[in-house]
C-alpha cells in the first residue's frame, strides 16, 4: 500500500504545486521560487524569503508532506469506510474539504506566516484546486489500488 500512496502523493503534489505556480504567476506574476519561499516561511518565518534553493526545497518539501498526509488518511479509511467506495467527485470534495481546513484553520494559525483577511473568492479557487489536483488523483488510485487488490484476493 506504501508505493500506492507514494504514487498519490507524488501525482496530486505535483499538480496542485504547479496549480499554485500558475495561479500566483498569472494573478501577481510571482515565479515559483516565491511560491515555494512563501511555504518554507511556514516554519522559518520571514528568512526564508532571504534563502535560496535550500528554502525552496524546504518548501517543496513541506507541500509534499502535507499531500503525503491526505493520501495515507484517505488510502488507510478507504478500507474501513465503506462509503467511500461509492462516488469520486464525493470523495474528491470530502478530500478537498478535509485538505483547505486543515491547511486553512490549523496549520496557517500555528504557522509563521501573517494573518489575512477571509477571502471568499480565493477560498472557493483554492478548494477548486484541491478538489482537482489532491482529491481526484488521490480518490481513483485508492480505488484502482483497493480494486486490483480485491482482484487479487478473489483470484
Amino acid at each position: 500500500m506504501l508505493k500506492a500512496i507514494l504514487k498519490a502523493t507524488l501525482l496530486a503534489g505535483s499538480l496542485d504545486i504547479s496549480a499554485a505556480f500558475i495561479q500566483v504567476y498569472l494573478n501577481n506574476k510571482v515565479m515559483p521560487s516565491a511560491v515555494l519561499k512563501y511555504i518554507a516561511s511556514a516554519v522559518f518565518g520571514k528568512v526564508a524569503f532571504e534563502g535560496g534553493y535550500g528554502m525552496m526545497a524546504w518548501g517543496l518539501l513541506f507541500h509534499f508532506v502535507i499531500a503525503f498526509a491526505c493520501a495515507a488518511v484517505f488510502f488507510l479509511l478507504y478500507s474501513k469506510l465503506n462509503f467511500l467506495k461509492y462516488s469520486y467527485v464525493l470523495n474528491a470534495l470530502l478530500i478537498a474539504l478535509v485538505a483547505w481546513v486543515v491547511t486553512n484553520l490549523i496549520i496557517l494559525p500555528l504557522s509563521n506566516l501573517p494573518k489575512g483577511s477571509f477571502n471568499l473568492t480565493k477560498a472557493a479557487i483554492a478548494a477548486g484546486i484541491l478538489f482537482i489536483c489532491i482529491g481526484l488523483p488521490i480518490c481513483v488510485l485508492a480505488k484502482r489500488y483497493f480494486s486490483a487488490e480485491d482482484r487479487l484476493r478473489i483470484s
